[in-house]
Protein backbone atom coordinates (compact mmCIF):
# COMPACT_ATOMS: atom_id res chain seq x y z
CA UNK A 1 0.00 0.00 0.00
CA UNK A 2 2.85 2.36 0.89
CA UNK A 3 5.27 1.22 -1.80
CA UNK A 4 5.45 4.49 -3.73
CA UNK A 5 7.56 7.47 -2.74
CA UNK A 6 4.49 9.70 -2.62
CA UNK A 7 2.63 7.45 -0.19
CA UNK A 8 5.70 7.02 1.98
CA UNK A 9 6.27 10.77 2.13
CA UNK A 10 2.62 11.30 3.02
CA UNK A 11 2.79 8.60 5.71
CA UNK A 12 5.98 10.15 7.11
CA UNK A 13 4.42 13.60 7.29
CA UNK A 14 1.24 12.11 8.82
CA UNK A 15 3.19 10.26 11.51
CA UNK A 16 5.23 13.35 12.33
CA UNK A 17 2.12 15.51 12.63
CA UNK A 18 0.26 12.88 14.65
CA UNK A 19 3.26 12.46 16.96
CA UNK A 20 3.47 16.20 17.51
CA UNK A 21 -0.25 16.39 18.32
CA UNK A 22 -0.03 13.42 20.70
CA UNK A 23 2.93 14.99 22.53
CA UNK A 24 1.09 18.30 22.84
CA UNK A 25 -2.02 16.48 24.13
CA UNK A 26 0.00 14.55 26.72
CA UNK A 27 1.73 17.72 27.92
CA UNK A 28 -1.58 19.54 28.17
CA UNK A 29 -3.17 16.58 29.97
CA UNK A 30 -0.31 16.50 32.52
CA UNK A 31 -0.70 20.25 32.96
CA UNK A 32 -4.42 19.83 33.68
CA UNK A 33 -3.64 17.09 36.19
CA UNK A 34 -1.18 19.32 38.01
CA UNK A 35 -3.12 22.57 37.55
CA UNK A 36 -6.83 21.73 37.29
CA UNK A 37 -9.40 24.54 36.89
CA UNK A 38 -10.53 23.98 40.52
CA UNK A 39 -6.99 24.73 41.72
CA UNK A 40 -6.86 27.89 39.64
CA UNK A 41 -10.25 29.01 40.95
CA UNK A 42 -9.16 28.35 44.52
CA UNK A 43 -6.00 30.40 43.99
CA UNK A 44 -8.07 33.29 42.68
CA UNK A 45 -10.44 33.02 45.67
CA UNK A 46 -7.55 33.04 48.16
CA UNK A 47 -5.86 36.02 46.50
CA UNK A 48 -9.16 37.89 46.57
CA UNK A 49 -9.55 37.21 50.29
CA UNK A 50 -6.01 38.38 51.02
CA UNK A 51 -6.52 41.52 48.96
CA UNK A 52 -9.65 42.39 50.94
CA UNK A 53 -7.99 41.76 54.32
CA UNK A 54 -4.81 43.60 53.30
CA UNK A 55 -6.83 46.67 52.35
CA UNK A 56 -8.64 46.54 55.72
CA UNK A 57 -5.41 45.96 57.64
CA UNK A 58 -5.57 49.40 59.26
CA UNK A 59 -8.95 48.49 60.79
CA UNK A 60 -7.76 45.36 62.57
CA UNK A 61 -3.99 45.70 62.85
CA UNK A 62 -4.30 47.52 66.23
CA UNK A 63 -6.70 44.96 67.71
CA UNK A 64 -5.60 42.61 70.42
CA UNK A 65 -4.51 39.16 69.44
CA UNK A 66 -7.77 37.63 70.72
CA UNK A 67 -9.96 40.14 68.86
CA UNK A 68 -7.81 39.70 65.74
CA UNK A 69 -8.31 35.93 65.94
CA UNK A 70 -12.10 36.37 66.19
CA UNK A 71 -12.03 38.75 63.21
CA UNK A 72 -10.01 36.35 61.05
CA UNK A 73 -12.27 33.47 62.11
CA UNK A 74 -15.26 35.44 60.86
CA UNK A 75 -13.46 36.04 57.57
CA UNK A 76 -12.71 32.33 57.41
CA UNK A 77 -16.44 31.59 57.54
CA UNK A 78 -17.15 34.25 54.92
CA UNK A 79 -14.48 33.26 52.37
CA UNK A 80 -14.21 29.58 53.28
CA UNK A 81 -10.42 29.96 53.55
CA UNK A 82 -8.17 29.12 56.47
CA UNK A 83 -6.15 32.11 57.71
CA UNK A 84 -2.88 32.08 59.58
CA UNK A 85 -1.11 35.13 61.01
CA UNK A 86 2.64 35.05 61.53
CA UNK A 87 4.87 37.52 63.27
CA UNK A 88 7.70 39.27 61.39
CA UNK A 89 9.96 36.58 62.89
CA UNK A 90 7.71 33.93 61.25
CA UNK A 91 6.24 32.74 64.56
CA UNK A 92 2.67 31.45 64.30
CA UNK A 93 0.32 33.84 66.14
CA UNK A 94 -3.14 32.82 64.89
CA UNK A 95 -4.59 29.80 63.12
CA UNK A 96 -8.32 30.11 62.47
CA UNK A 97 -8.70 26.33 62.35
CA UNK A 98 -6.38 25.42 65.19
CA UNK A 99 -7.60 22.25 66.88
CA UNK A 100 -9.86 21.36 63.95
CA UNK A 101 -7.14 20.48 61.48
CA UNK A 102 -3.51 19.49 61.82
CA UNK A 103 -1.13 22.41 62.13
CA UNK A 104 0.99 23.68 59.29
CA UNK A 105 4.70 24.17 59.88
CA UNK A 106 5.22 27.91 60.16
CA UNK A 107 8.81 27.74 58.93
CA UNK A 108 7.60 26.25 55.65
CA UNK A 109 4.88 28.81 55.04
CA UNK A 110 7.05 31.82 54.25
CA UNK A 111 9.32 31.57 51.24
CA UNK A 112 10.05 34.92 49.75
CA UNK A 113 10.77 33.40 46.36
CA UNK A 114 7.43 31.61 46.21
CA UNK A 115 4.36 33.29 47.66
CA UNK A 116 2.09 30.52 46.36
CA UNK A 117 3.06 26.97 47.29
CA UNK A 118 1.90 23.56 48.46
CA UNK A 119 2.50 22.71 52.13
CA UNK A 120 1.75 19.43 53.92
CA UNK A 121 0.27 19.31 57.42
CA UNK A 122 1.18 16.87 60.18
CA UNK A 123 -1.06 14.17 58.65
CA UNK A 124 0.47 14.58 55.18
CA UNK A 125 -2.54 16.38 53.78
CA UNK A 126 -1.58 18.90 51.11
CA UNK A 127 -2.62 22.53 51.43
CA UNK A 128 -2.44 25.33 48.93
CA UNK A 129 -1.11 28.46 50.57
CA UNK A 130 -0.82 32.09 49.50
CA UNK A 131 1.28 34.52 51.52
CA UNK A 132 0.83 38.29 51.79
CA UNK A 133 3.08 40.59 53.81
CA UNK A 134 1.18 43.23 55.76
CA UNK A 135 2.19 46.84 56.30
CA UNK A 136 3.13 46.19 59.94
CA UNK A 137 5.63 43.47 58.92
CA UNK A 138 3.46 40.50 59.82
CA UNK A 139 2.51 37.80 57.34
CA UNK A 140 -1.04 36.80 56.50
CA UNK A 141 -1.39 33.34 55.02
CA UNK A 142 -4.48 31.96 53.27
CA UNK A 143 -4.65 28.17 53.13
CA UNK A 144 -7.08 25.68 51.62
CA UNK A 145 -6.94 21.95 50.98
CA UNK A 146 -5.51 21.27 47.57
CA UNK A 147 -8.24 19.87 45.31
CA UNK A 148 -7.82 16.18 44.50
CA UNK A 149 -7.98 15.70 40.75
CA UNK A 150 -8.73 12.38 39.08
CA UNK A 151 -8.04 11.43 35.50
CA UNK A 152 -11.76 11.13 34.91
CA UNK A 153 -12.37 14.66 36.08
CA UNK A 154 -9.73 15.93 33.68
CA UNK A 155 -11.28 13.99 30.80
CA UNK A 156 -14.66 15.52 31.59
CA UNK A 157 -13.26 19.02 31.90
CA UNK A 158 -15.06 21.54 29.75
CA UNK A 159 -11.79 22.67 28.19
CA UNK A 160 -11.04 19.30 26.59
CA UNK A 161 -13.82 18.97 23.96
CA UNK A 162 -12.91 22.15 22.05
CA UNK A 163 -9.24 21.22 22.33
CA UNK A 164 -9.83 17.75 20.90
CA UNK A 165 -12.03 19.20 18.17
CA UNK A 166 -9.37 21.72 17.27
CA UNK A 167 -6.75 18.97 17.27
CA UNK A 168 -8.80 16.81 14.90
CA UNK A 169 -9.39 19.73 12.55
CA UNK A 170 -5.68 20.59 12.66
CA UNK A 171 -4.79 16.96 11.95
CA UNK A 172 -7.14 16.82 8.98
CA UNK A 173 -5.80 20.07 7.53
CA UNK A 174 -2.22 18.96 8.17
CA UNK A 175 -2.81 15.64 6.40
CA UNK A 176 -4.25 17.45 3.39
CA UNK A 177 -1.26 19.78 3.37
CA UNK A 178 1.10 16.82 3.78
CA UNK A 179 -0.54 15.11 0.80
CA UNK A 180 0.04 18.23 -1.30
CA UNK A 181 3.66 18.50 -0.17
CA UNK A 182 4.23 14.80 -0.87
CA UNK A 183 2.88 15.21 -4.40
CA UNK A 184 4.96 18.36 -4.86
CA UNK A 185 8.11 16.44 -3.97
CA UNK A 186 7.30 13.00 -5.38
CA UNK A 187 5.68 13.79 -8.75
CA UNK A 188 8.86 15.24 -10.33
CA UNK A 189 10.85 12.29 -8.97
CA UNK A 190 8.29 9.83 -10.38
CA UNK A 191 8.59 11.49 -13.78
CA UNK A 192 12.36 11.32 -13.43
CA UNK A 193 12.18 7.59 -12.63
CA UNK A 194 9.96 7.00 -15.66
CA UNK A 195 12.27 8.96 -17.94
CA UNK A 196 15.32 7.15 -16.53
CA UNK A 197 13.64 3.81 -17.25
CA UNK A 198 13.29 4.76 -20.92
CA UNK A 199 16.73 6.37 -21.12
CA UNK A 200 18.19 7.02 -23.61
CA UNK A 201 14.99 7.39 -25.61
CA UNK A 202 15.11 9.02 -29.00
CA UNK A 203 13.40 12.39 -29.15
CA UNK A 204 12.98 12.55 -25.36
CA UNK A 205 11.70 15.95 -24.26
CA UNK A 206 13.13 17.81 -21.26
CA UNK A 207 11.31 17.18 -17.99
CA UNK A 208 9.52 20.17 -16.41
CA UNK A 209 11.37 21.79 -13.51
CA UNK A 210 8.90 21.36 -10.64
CA UNK A 211 9.18 20.68 -6.92
CA UNK A 212 11.72 21.84 -4.32
CA UNK A 213 15.01 23.46 -5.29
CA UNK A 214 16.98 20.24 -4.80
CA UNK A 215 14.55 18.26 -6.98
CA UNK A 216 14.64 20.95 -9.68
CA UNK A 217 18.43 20.82 -9.66
CA UNK A 218 18.32 17.02 -10.00
CA UNK A 219 15.83 17.18 -12.88
CA UNK A 220 17.86 19.92 -14.56
CA UNK A 221 21.00 17.78 -14.28
CA UNK A 222 19.08 14.85 -15.80
CA UNK A 223 17.88 17.07 -18.67
CA UNK A 224 21.44 18.21 -19.34
CA UNK A 225 22.68 14.62 -19.24
CA UNK A 226 19.93 13.61 -21.69
CA UNK A 227 20.95 16.42 -24.04
CA UNK A 228 24.58 15.36 -23.89
CA UNK A 229 23.75 11.70 -24.49
CA UNK A 230 21.47 12.52 -27.41
CA UNK A 231 24.10 14.79 -28.88
CA UNK A 232 26.72 12.09 -28.39
CA UNK A 233 24.50 9.49 -30.06
CA UNK A 234 23.89 11.80 -32.99
CA UNK A 235 27.59 12.61 -33.22
CA UNK A 236 28.52 8.94 -33.18
CA UNK A 237 26.01 8.18 -35.94
CA UNK A 238 27.39 11.05 -37.97
CA UNK A 239 30.89 9.81 -37.23
CA UNK A 240 30.10 6.30 -38.43
CA UNK A 241 28.53 7.73 -41.58
CA UNK A 242 31.48 10.07 -42.16
CA UNK A 243 34.11 7.41 -41.54
CA UNK A 244 32.22 4.97 -43.74
CA UNK A 245 32.14 7.55 -46.51
CA UNK A 246 35.80 8.45 -45.96
CA UNK A 247 36.84 4.80 -46.13
CA UNK A 248 34.52 3.99 -49.02
CA UNK A 249 35.94 6.67 -51.32
CA UNK A 250 39.65 5.74 -51.03
CA UNK A 251 38.89 2.02 -50.95
CA UNK A 252 36.91 2.37 -54.16
CA UNK A 253 39.81 4.23 -55.74
CA UNK A 254 42.35 1.69 -54.51
CA UNK A 255 40.22 -1.21 -55.68
CA UNK A 256 39.53 0.34 -59.05
CA UNK A 257 43.10 1.27 -59.89
CA UNK A 258 44.45 -2.00 -58.49
CA UNK A 259 42.01 -3.81 -60.77
CA UNK A 260 43.23 -1.70 -63.67
CA UNK A 261 46.79 -2.76 -62.93
CA UNK A 262 45.82 -6.42 -62.59
CA UNK A 263 43.72 -6.78 -65.73
CA UNK A 264 46.13 -4.76 -67.89
CA UNK A 265 43.83 -1.81 -68.51
CA UNK A 266 46.66 0.52 -67.46
CA UNK A 267 48.93 -0.31 -70.36
CA UNK A 268 51.45 2.49 -70.51
CA UNK A 269 54.04 3.16 -67.82
CA UNK A 270 52.61 6.67 -67.32
CA UNK A 271 49.10 5.33 -66.63
CA UNK A 272 50.49 2.62 -64.38
CA UNK A 273 52.53 5.17 -62.43
CA UNK A 274 49.49 7.46 -62.03
CA UNK A 275 47.41 4.52 -60.80
CA UNK A 276 50.10 3.53 -58.32
CA UNK A 277 50.38 7.15 -57.11
CA UNK A 278 46.63 7.32 -56.51
CA UNK A 279 46.73 4.02 -54.63
CA UNK A 280 49.64 5.34 -52.55
CA UNK A 281 47.89 8.65 -51.78
CA UNK A 282 44.61 7.00 -50.83
CA UNK A 283 46.42 4.47 -48.63
CA UNK A 284 48.18 7.34 -46.88
CA UNK A 285 44.85 9.08 -46.36
CA UNK A 286 43.38 5.94 -44.77
CA UNK A 287 46.54 5.53 -42.68
CA UNK A 288 46.21 9.04 -41.27
CA UNK A 289 42.56 8.40 -40.43
CA UNK A 290 43.46 5.17 -38.63
CA UNK A 291 46.14 7.02 -36.62
CA UNK A 292 43.58 9.62 -35.61
CA UNK A 293 41.20 6.88 -34.54
CA UNK A 294 43.96 5.22 -32.50
CA UNK A 295 44.78 8.53 -30.81
CA UNK A 296 41.12 9.03 -30.03
CA UNK A 297 40.88 5.52 -28.56
CA UNK A 298 43.92 6.19 -26.35
CA UNK A 299 42.43 9.50 -25.23
CA UNK A 300 39.20 7.76 -24.31
CA UNK A 301 41.09 5.08 -22.37
CA UNK A 302 43.42 7.61 -20.71
CA UNK A 303 46.50 5.74 -21.88
CA UNK A 304 48.07 8.28 -24.25
CA UNK A 305 51.56 8.86 -22.86
CA UNK A 306 53.11 12.32 -22.68
CA UNK A 307 56.91 12.47 -22.86
CA UNK A 308 57.39 15.61 -20.82
CA UNK A 309 60.37 17.85 -21.17
CA UNK A 310 61.23 21.51 -21.58
CA UNK A 311 59.73 22.79 -24.85
CA UNK A 312 60.86 25.90 -26.75
CA UNK A 313 57.51 27.05 -28.15
CA UNK A 314 59.07 29.80 -30.28
CA UNK A 315 61.30 27.29 -32.06
CA UNK A 316 58.42 24.85 -32.36
CA UNK A 317 56.22 27.46 -34.09
CA UNK A 318 59.06 28.56 -36.36
CA UNK A 319 59.61 24.94 -37.43
CA UNK A 320 55.90 24.51 -38.06
CA UNK A 321 55.85 27.55 -40.33
CA UNK A 322 58.93 26.31 -42.19
CA UNK A 323 57.32 22.89 -42.70
CA UNK A 324 54.21 24.41 -44.29
CA UNK A 325 55.98 27.00 -46.45
CA UNK A 326 55.93 24.80 -49.59
CA UNK A 327 52.25 23.96 -49.17
CA UNK A 328 51.41 27.60 -48.49
CA UNK A 329 53.38 28.67 -51.55
CA UNK A 330 51.44 26.25 -53.77
CA UNK A 331 48.17 27.55 -52.34
CA UNK A 332 49.19 31.18 -52.74
CA UNK A 333 48.78 31.81 -49.01
CA UNK A 334 51.22 33.82 -46.93
CA UNK A 335 52.30 32.12 -43.67
CA UNK A 336 54.48 33.65 -40.95
CA UNK A 337 55.40 33.51 -37.28
CA UNK A 338 55.62 36.70 -35.23
CA UNK A 339 56.41 37.17 -31.60
CA UNK A 340 59.31 37.53 -29.24
CA UNK A 341 61.15 34.68 -27.58
CA UNK A 342 59.05 33.20 -24.78
CA UNK A 343 60.15 31.05 -21.79
CA UNK A 344 60.38 27.30 -22.05
CA UNK A 345 57.39 25.31 -20.85
CA UNK A 346 56.99 21.78 -19.56
CA UNK A 347 55.27 19.50 -22.04
CA UNK A 348 55.45 16.92 -24.79
CA UNK A 349 57.07 18.59 -27.79
CA UNK A 350 55.76 16.03 -30.30
CA UNK A 351 52.17 16.34 -29.09
CA UNK A 352 52.34 20.14 -29.04
CA UNK A 353 53.73 20.03 -32.56
CA UNK A 354 50.72 17.87 -33.47
CA UNK A 355 48.45 20.57 -32.05
CA UNK A 356 49.95 23.45 -34.02
CA UNK A 357 50.36 21.33 -37.16
CA UNK A 358 46.65 20.48 -37.09
CA UNK A 359 45.63 24.11 -36.56
CA UNK A 360 47.90 25.44 -39.33
CA UNK A 361 46.84 22.69 -41.72
CA UNK A 362 43.17 23.53 -41.16
CA UNK A 363 43.86 27.23 -41.68
CA UNK A 364 45.64 26.56 -44.97
CA UNK A 365 42.85 24.29 -46.20
CA UNK A 366 40.18 26.92 -45.78
CA UNK A 367 42.11 30.06 -46.73
CA UNK A 368 41.88 31.13 -50.36
CA UNK A 369 44.80 32.29 -52.47
CA UNK A 370 45.97 35.74 -51.47
CA UNK A 371 45.12 35.15 -47.82
CA UNK A 372 47.46 34.72 -44.90
CA UNK A 373 48.02 32.49 -41.86
CA UNK A 374 49.78 34.06 -38.90
CA UNK A 375 51.22 32.38 -35.77
CA UNK A 376 51.91 34.43 -32.66
CA UNK A 377 53.17 33.61 -29.14
CA UNK A 378 53.04 35.99 -26.17
CA UNK A 379 53.08 35.91 -22.38
CA UNK A 380 49.70 36.61 -20.82
CA UNK A 381 49.66 36.69 -17.03
CA UNK A 382 51.08 33.43 -15.69
CA UNK A 383 50.66 31.62 -18.97
CA UNK A 384 51.56 31.52 -22.63
CA UNK A 385 49.07 32.23 -25.41
CA UNK A 386 49.69 30.88 -28.90
CA UNK A 387 47.36 32.23 -31.59
CA UNK A 388 46.83 30.73 -35.05
CA UNK A 389 44.83 33.20 -37.14
CA UNK A 390 43.79 33.09 -40.77
CA UNK A 391 41.74 35.06 -43.30
CA UNK A 392 39.79 32.00 -44.45
CA UNK A 393 36.08 31.28 -44.86
CA UNK A 394 35.45 31.32 -41.09
CA UNK A 395 33.07 29.23 -38.97
CA UNK A 396 29.34 29.73 -38.51
CA UNK A 397 28.30 31.10 -35.13
CA UNK A 398 26.01 28.15 -34.39
CA UNK A 399 28.93 25.75 -34.90
CA UNK A 400 31.38 27.47 -32.52
CA UNK A 401 30.11 25.81 -29.28
CA UNK A 402 30.60 22.37 -30.85
CA UNK A 403 33.76 22.89 -32.86
CA UNK A 404 35.89 20.84 -30.44
CA UNK A 405 33.29 18.08 -29.98
CA UNK A 406 34.25 14.69 -31.28
CA UNK A 407 32.82 13.62 -34.63
CA UNK A 408 31.44 17.12 -35.24
CA UNK A 409 31.47 18.52 -38.77
CA UNK A 410 31.63 22.29 -38.46
CA UNK A 411 30.37 23.25 -41.89
CA UNK A 412 28.78 21.14 -44.62
CA UNK A 413 30.27 23.56 -47.13
CA UNK A 414 33.67 22.16 -46.26
CA UNK A 415 32.80 18.62 -47.26
CA UNK A 416 34.17 17.09 -50.39
CA UNK A 417 37.64 16.26 -51.59
CA UNK A 418 40.65 16.75 -49.41
CA UNK A 419 38.94 19.31 -47.23
CA UNK A 420 36.48 16.79 -45.89
CA UNK A 421 37.53 15.17 -42.59
CA UNK A 422 36.01 12.89 -39.98
CA UNK A 423 35.77 15.59 -37.30
CA UNK A 424 38.55 14.16 -35.13
CA UNK A 425 41.43 16.60 -35.48
CA UNK A 426 40.20 19.49 -33.32
CA UNK A 427 38.88 17.09 -30.70
CA UNK A 428 42.32 15.47 -30.40
CA UNK A 429 43.92 18.93 -30.29
CA UNK A 430 41.60 19.95 -27.44
CA UNK A 431 42.42 16.83 -25.43
CA UNK A 432 46.18 17.26 -25.87
CA UNK A 433 45.96 20.89 -24.72
CA UNK A 434 43.92 19.83 -21.68
CA UNK A 435 46.50 17.18 -20.87
CA UNK A 436 49.06 19.99 -20.67
CA UNK A 437 46.87 21.87 -18.20
CA UNK A 438 45.82 24.44 -20.79
CA UNK A 439 42.74 25.34 -22.78
CA UNK A 440 41.87 26.16 -26.38
CA UNK A 441 39.30 28.62 -27.70
CA UNK A 442 38.21 30.00 -31.06
CA UNK A 443 36.86 33.27 -32.41
CA UNK A 444 35.43 33.30 -35.90
CA UNK A 445 32.88 34.84 -38.23
CA UNK A 446 31.85 33.59 -41.68
CA UNK A 447 33.98 35.26 -44.31
CA UNK A 448 36.19 36.96 -41.68
CA UNK A 449 38.60 34.17 -40.86
CA UNK A 450 39.29 32.40 -37.56
CA UNK A 451 41.58 32.81 -34.57
CA UNK A 452 42.44 29.74 -32.50
CA UNK A 453 44.03 30.54 -29.12
CA UNK A 454 45.97 27.89 -27.20
CA UNK A 455 46.63 28.93 -23.58
CA UNK A 456 49.36 26.93 -21.82
CA UNK A 457 50.69 27.31 -18.27
CA UNK A 458 54.36 28.12 -17.85
CA UNK A 459 54.57 25.40 -15.17
CA UNK A 460 52.29 22.43 -15.81
CA UNK A 461 49.98 21.72 -12.83
CA UNK A 462 49.97 18.00 -13.63
CA UNK A 463 53.25 16.15 -13.84
CA UNK A 464 51.52 12.94 -14.92
CA UNK A 465 52.74 11.23 -18.06
CA UNK A 466 49.26 9.98 -18.96
CA UNK A 467 46.42 11.89 -20.51
CA UNK A 468 43.49 11.85 -18.08
CA UNK A 469 39.98 12.38 -19.34
CA UNK A 470 38.50 15.58 -17.89
CA UNK A 471 34.76 15.52 -17.97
Amino acid sequence: MFSTLRSRLWLTYALMIATALVVITIIFFIYLLRNPPALRQLTVQMNLALNVLSQKNENWSDLSLARTERYLTEQDEIFGVRFLLLSPARVLLIDTRAGETPALAANKLIRLTRLTQIVEDANGKRWLTVVRKLSDGRFLVAAAPRPVVSVLSVLTDEFLPPIFQGGLVSLALALILAFGVARWVADPLQRLVGAAGQFPAQGAKPLPLDGPQEVRELVNAFNQMTDRVQFSQKSQKDFVANVSHELKTPLTSVQGFAQALLDGTAETPEVQRAAAQIIYDEAGRMHRMVLDLLDLARLDAGTLELKRGMVDVSALLANTVEKFLPQAGRAGVQIAFSGSTVPLISGDGDRLAQVFTNLVENSLKFTAAGGRVLLNAALVGDGLDVKVSDTGIGIAEKALPYIFERFYQADTARQGGEKHGAGLGLSIVSEIVRAHGGKISVQSSPGQGSVFTVSLPLVSPDASTLVRKKR
